[in-house]
């Protein structure tokens, strides 16, 4: 039997949260502190939620909904959205964000946000919402009010249409700054159809092996477990465990989560079971991870 997380009406995958620019520094030796170090810059397309429907959109019917500053900024990152087949609608006003992504050598990255206007969405059209057959929400979406009460009334809409939802664990960073416990209750609250999460987060958050837990905040749970297999647990139990394909040059993992969340929605949006999706998912994120960023030039 179909799980209700592998498939929805046919519709429209829409995605809530930031469009940013992103300012990547691609450290070319060890990074020294207090002095120089050799790099190179380069400026991208950015925003957890914007990744995922610029990926997604080459997949499935797709629309992103957001904030951006009524700026050249805000046009510029909208444009280049647009250019991937998304549907854009955003609101605009105040200072488009931007995030500063520090990659050392060996691929691992800090990131140094500045959200801005993306972080005041609020009032959104309900009309945004016609045709949704799943959200999906970076839990980036949930750190500041009024987003924080935005995305969740929107889940809420979303849900009363028939459309499942999907959220992202997003960050260490975010999760324990927030406070995991209070994470905790809001995902409880929400009860996503899938949840995805990779290694450090679900740890963080207690639900790495599945149990109870991992059954409390989600129907499915995705944890992803870097080049080891990604595992899968239904209602806190292990019901798959899917390889991960080899990556040659991996150099900047950068919107590889991201990635992953588009190939797989897509995937389960069309019928897809947990095995198809995830591998569907994999093949997304490798697709990144050799080039700096995750989304178009902007």
């Amino acid at each position: 039997m179909t799980s209700p997380a592998e498939s929805a009406a046919p519709g429209v995958l829409v995605v809530v949260g930031d469009l940013l620019e992103d300012i990547v520094v691609w450290a070319t030796e060890p990074i020294r502190a207090a002095t120089d170090s050799a790099a190179q810059v380069f400026r991208a397309r950015g925003g957890s939620a914007a990744n995922v429907a610029s990926h997604a959109a080459s997949r499935t019917p797709t629309r992103f909904i957001g904030r951006v500053g009524d700026d050249a900024a805000g046009r510029t990152l909208e444009t280049a959205l647009a250019a991937s087949g998304a549907e854009v609608r955003v609101q605009r006003d105040g200072r488009t964000g931007a995030v500063v992504l520090v990659v050392a050598p060996d691929g691992e990255r800090t990131m140094f946000p500045d959200r801005a206007a993306a972080a005041e969405l609020h009032g959104v059209d309900t009309g945004w919402l016609d045709g949704a057959a799943w959200l999906h929400a970076p839990s980036y979406g949930l750190e500041h009010e009024p987003m924080r009460s935005e995305v969740r009334r929107l889940i809420g809409l979303a849900r009363g249409r028939g459309a499942r939802v999907s959220l992202d664990a997003s960050s260490t960073g975010l999760l324990d700054g927030l406070g995991v416990e209070r994470v905790l209750g809001w995902y409880a609250e929400l009860r996503p159809d899938v949840l995805l999460a990779n290694e450090t987060e679900a740890e963080l958050l207690g639900v790495a092996g599945g149990g109870p837990v991992a059954a409390s905040v989600a129907r499915r749970l995705v944890v992803k477990h870097g080049p080891r297999p990604t595992e899968v647990f239904d209602d806190g139990v292990l019901v798959a465990r899917v390889p991960v394909a080899p990556v040659d040059g991996v150099r900047d993992l950068t919107g590889a989560g991201d990635a992953f969340a588009a190939g797989y929605l897509a995937a389960a949006i069309g019928g897809a079971d947990a095995t198809a999706a995830c591998l569907a998912g994999h093949a997304a994120a490798a697709s990144v991870i050799t080039s700096p960023g995750a989304g178009s030039p902007a």
